[in-house]
C-alpha cells in the first residue's frame, strides 16, 4: 500500500464531508455511484473522505452549480481521459479493456479484472488523482499529447 500524503488521509465521515463540501449525504452517495468520487472504505463499509476528496467534491459542486454541467456531462468528460496512455497499456491490454472500449464511464468505474489494471487501487492511480480537477483535464491532456520543450 502506498504512503498517503497528509492531504489524502481518510479523516471525515460522510456526514462531516457532506457539510464541508456543502452537499447532502445523499448527494455524496450519488457522486460515488456515478463515478465522480471514490471514498475510502473501512472494512465495515463506512466511507471516509480526505481533504483532497473534499476539494474534489467542492469542484464537482462548482461545476454543477456555477458552470451548469450535469453529472452525466462530468462523468463523460472523465471517461475520455486516455488512461491507457497514462498507465502504458499494450495494444493487447486495450483490446480486452472495458475502459478503452466504453466512453460513458471513467476507467475507475470499469471492472479491472483480467486487464492491465487488475490489482490496482483506483483511488491511488495517477489517472484518478491527476485528473481530479476537471478544469485541469485539458492541461493534463496537453502534457500527455504535446511534448514540452
Amino acid at each position: 500500500m502506498a504512503v498517503l500524503a497528509k492531504s489524502d488521509l481518510p479523516l471525515y465521515t460522510i456526514s462531516i464531508a457532506a457539510k464541508l463540501a456543502g452537499a447532502s449525504v445523499h448527494t455524496l452517495r450519488l457522486y460515488e455511484n456515478e463515478g465522480l468520487i471514490i471514498p475510502f472504505k473501512k472494512v465495515s463499509k463506512q466511507r471516509l473522505y480526505s481533504n483532497l476528496d473534499i476539494e474534489r467534491l467542492k469542484r464537482i459542486r462548482s461545476m454543477i452549480k456555477e458552470e451548469r454541467l450535469g453529472i452525466e456531462g462530468i462523468r463523460r468528460m472523465m471517461a475520455v481521459i486516455p488512461c491507457w496512455a497514462i498507465v502504458k497499456c499494450t495494444s493487447k491490454d486495450r483490446k480486452s479493456c472495458r475502459s478503452f472500449n466504453n466512453m460513458s464511464k471513467p476507467c475507475w468505474m470499469a471492472n479491472a479484472k483480467l486487464n492491465h489494471c487488475e490489482g490496482r487501487i483506483c483511488r491511488e492511480c495517477e489517472v484518478y488523482k491527476g485528473f481530479s480537477n476537471c478544469n485541469n483535464i485539458k492541461i493534463n491532456l496537453k502534457k500527455l499529447i504535446v511534448p514540452l520543450n
